[in-house]
Order: C-alpha cells, then structure tokens, then sequence
C-alpha cells in the first residue's frame, strides 16, 4: 500500500542543527515524527563533527552514560514514516531526523543510519581509521551507527532505522529497504523519492 508522507507535527521552534549539510542545498524538507517510545533517556551532546577522531558525529554524546530505556516495542512490523526528499536533500533530511528523534529521548544507540549512495562523512571519517575499529563502534552499540547499503546486511536491529536514499540504483533501494525494514524494530524513517520507495517497500511487505 503507496504511504502518504505524514503531516509534519513538530513544532517549528524545535529545529536541531544538520547533521551532515551540504553547499546548495536550500530546499527545506518536511519534519518528521519521532516514533513510539518509553521514558525519555538523557539528551546528548551534539557538537559539528571535525577532522580528528575525537571529534565525532554530531549525535554522539559526550562521555554520556545513557543507556536505552528498556521499551515495549514488540511487534511484527515497524512503523514506517516517508519523508519526501530529492536525491540531494535525503541526507540532510536523514540528519534532520536523528536531531529530532533525540531532541524527543532516544538515545543514541537505539539509531542506525544507512545510505544507498554516498556514505555519510562520519562513516567515511571512522573507516580511514580501518574496518575492524568502525565495526566496533557497532558492535558496542552505545552511539547512532552510519552505514552504506553495502554493509545493510552486517548491521544488527536497532529500535529505529533511518535511511538516505541519496543516490544509487533503484535496485540499490529495492534491496536495502525491505533489509533494513527487519533491521527496524519500531520506526523505519526513509527520506527520498517516494514513487521507488513505494514500490520496494511494497515487494518488502
């Protein structure tokens, strides 16, 4: 069944700083809606991320403790929300997403981001750290994950799963969408071109 964008429900005063913004890319996209959750966890810091290692994505939080409240979120199928977005604008909505979900108490760890064109600048910065480190950052499960579609099958479930369609095939998208779907265990957000979003997430279903 074709999904209708949802009407944004977050009030405008709540706009969080992009995660990954990119020059020329002016055209506002629609807010979503943070999914089902518990009790609100502590809220993270989110600095710009930088050249150094230290310096991480603008989600994770700064020597925060904060663990995922335990949530009741067993059922068969995840929530699923269509953010509209141009090719271009789909990271910038992605990030756009994380702001709000934690603005609204997931915690960190409860998001995995996946991309199905270019990685997202985090995912690029901690591989040219090598592979072996980036996948213990996953496995520790402690911070909000970026990942290409490539690497959609290594990722474990997480809460919530966000995904760029920013590029590639419509293929790339018809594969990674039902994955990540059952990565999902509450919300599945997708931000792009909604007709080939419709059709992969209905050969998911």
């Amino acid at each position: 069944m074709p999904l209708i964008p949802e009407e944004p429900q977050i009030h405008e005063s709540a706009q969080g700083p992009r995660a990954a913004s990119a020059a020329g890319r002016t055209a506002p996209t629609p807010r979503p809606v943070p999914g089902p959750r518990g009790a609100a966890a502590p809220r993270p810091g989110r600095p710009g991320p930088g050249p150094a290692r230290s310096a991480p994505p603008a989600q994770r939080a700064h020597g925060s403790t904060a663990t995922a409240s335990p949530r009741q979120e067993n059922r068969s199928a995840p929530q699923i929300q269509l953010i509209p977005a141009s090719a271009d604008g789909a990271l910038d909505a992605a990030g756009e997403a994380v702001d709000l979900l934690l603005d609204s108490g997931r915690a960190p760890g409860e998001i995995l981001v996946l991309t199905t064109g270019e990685q997202h600048p985090w995912a690029a910065h901690e591989l040219s750290f090598g592979e072996t480190a980036y996948w213990a950052q996953h496995d520790a499960a402690d911070d909000v994950f970026y990942a290409d579609a490539a690497s959609v099958d290594r990722a474990s479930s997480r809460p919530v799963v966000v995904v760029a369609v920013n590029g590639g095939s419509d293929d790339d998208a018809a594969r990674t969408l039902p994955i990540a779907m059952g990565r999902a265990r509450a919300l599945l957000i997708v931000c792009g071109d909604p007709q080939p979003i419709n059709a992969a997430l209905g050969a998911g279903v």
